[in-house]
């Protein structure tokens, strides 16, 4: 029987947790204050390139940084690099179009939909509790975005916000494949190799948004574009970094931690004001994504229980 995984320190990986999705609204916070000036796949080049110097640190620090960057897949990080890349410039594009707490309950539909493409392209077994979850999260988001696609039905939203819902929708999708592609990356892959291998490649496939139209940015705007990716580097280390000290069902609740955070951003900074039917719609999807992982620790313990049951020979 395999010894049974130890973890460092739940608490302190729950901290770690919470400073990591506190860095990432910061880094969200920056963008969107330059999402009307600045082109998505622009900030994306910053986000990503402002990282990696932040990751080799980090390995360096760790005496890790040889066996760090080390892969056995290149091709398979350029594919997470193009479908990641994807998601994130669909979720920058987004922040300019729609409040922030918005864009932040759209995306918790990334781990539903990992749920459904785990069974369709990773053949893992889901039943009929975490459909039911799955289902009753994906309504929660057809209730947040209901409003912003009116336009479709009767034109009391405009069209900015039809097109910032959509997108932010796209986005959830791209990021859930993206998860799909780190799932298959870690059977052969580090995680600092994937962390570092796909900052490399969303810098590179950024600059292929040139021709569309990138811009000067002023003094201030360049700030935050470096502190975008200062942030996101510092934060990948944190979330990297709580995964160890604690098990994922553990960790894994206090991502919703971000729509606190958001509502609070949203409110204090750009003047946003939650509407009832969004705060109820993010509310079904946070709710199903507890049940989910809920199921998973249960799934877990009898898992354990069963293993520690099973004579040895």
């Amino acid at each position: 029987m395999s010894e049974p995984i130890t973890y460092a320190n739940p608490l302190r990986g729950i901290a770690f947790k919470v400073i990591a999705v506190a860095l990432f609204m910061a880094m969200a916070t920056c963008i969107k204050a330059v999402a009307d000036h600045v082109p998505p796949g622009q900030t994306v080049f910053f986000r990503s390139l402002f990282a990696i110097p932040v990751i080799l640190i980090w390995l360096g620090l760790a005496h890790n940084l040889r066996d760090g960057l080390k892969t056995a897949n290149p091709m398979g990080h350029f594919w997470r690099g193009l479908v990641g890349t994807t998601a994130m410039g669909l979720s920058f594009a987004a922040l300019g179009l729609l409040p922030l707490p918005e864009v932040t309950a759209i995306g918790y539909a990334a781990p539903l939909l990992v749920v459904i493409f785990a069974a369709m392209f990773l053949g893992e077994e889901v039943r009929l509790f975490r459909l039911s979850a799955v289902a009753l999260g994906l309504v929660g988001v057809v209730i947040v975005l209901s409003p912003r696609l009116s336009v479709l039905r009767d034109g009391s939203a405009t069209d900015t916000e039809a097109l910032g819902a959509l997108l932010m929708l796209m986005s959830a999708v791209f990021m859930a494949l993206a998860q799909i592609f780190v799932r298959k990356l870690t059977l052969t892959e580090k995680t600092p190799a994937i962390v570092f291998w796909f900052s490399v490649s969303a810098s590179s496939l950024a600059l292929l948004t040139i021709p569309f139209g990138w811009v000067m940015p002023t003094g201030g705007e360049f700030a935050l574009l470096i502190l975008a990716g200062l942030l996101g580097g510092v934060a990948q280390i944190f979330l990297t970094n709580s995964y160890r000290m604690a098990p994922a069902s553990v960790i894994a609740p206090f991502e919703y931690v971000s729509m606190l955070m958001a509502l609070a951003v949203g409110y204090t900074l750009f003047d946003e004001v939650p509407t009832r039917t969004m705060l109820i719609g993010a509310s079904l999807v946070m709710a199903a994504g507890l049940l989910i992982i809920w199921r998973e620790r249960q799934l877990g313990i009898r898992r354990g229980s069963r293993r520690a049951l099973t004579p040895q020979g």
